[in-house]
């Protein structure tokens, strides 16, 4: 079900829909929510993340959802900001990247970026809509969150043909 693969040359090919942006999250505390810069997409990619917010888990992990700072229908969080997830952000600079790693999480597939001082980062591949989850270190080699969101992606962000 889960399997370590490079992601294939085709997916490095496709055209990027935006430029790359930095990735700012802010710090959670017991008694503050956490903040993130929301994404910009295009309007096809927003209603596709405005239908895969509607459609998002409300535990993941043994988390419960909390959002994040600002409400935005393109971004969630659970654990009090452990786990962020954003939607509509821009084409990983990594997916261009042969050396590039990807998996593949009960249907779909995810560009892997492990990030210094951070836990791993994920984007989707193959999808109208680049769609993106930050987890905390302890999940470094564990993808059990990415198949709790299988099901939404797969039911709301068409793949790329």
């Amino acid at each position: 079900m889960h399997s370590g693969r490079k992601l294939p040359r085709s997916l490095f090919l496709a055209p990027s829909a935006a430029a790359l942006v930095l990735v700012a999250a802010g710090c959670s505390s017991s008694d503050a929510q956490t903040s993130i810069t929301v994404p910009t997409p295009s309007s096809e990619a927003a209603a596709y993340c405005e239908a895969l917010h509607e459609e998002l888990p409300e535990t993941v992990a043994g988390m419960d959802r909390s959002d994040p700072e600002p409400d935005s229908d393109l971004t969630a969080g659970w654990g009090d900001g452990a786990i962020v997830l954003r939607c509509g952000v821009p084409r990983p600079s990594k997916m261009g990247d042969v050396q590039s790693e990807g998996i593949e999480a009960d249907g779909v597939n995810w560009l892997l970026e492990q990030r210094e001082g951070a836990g791993p980062r994920f984007t989707t591949a193959y999808r109208k809509a680049y769609v993106e989850v930050t987890l905390p270190r302890e999940f470094a080699h564990d993808i059990t969150p990415l198949a709790e969101f299988a099901a939404s992606v797969r039911k709301t962000v068409p793949e790329r043909l």
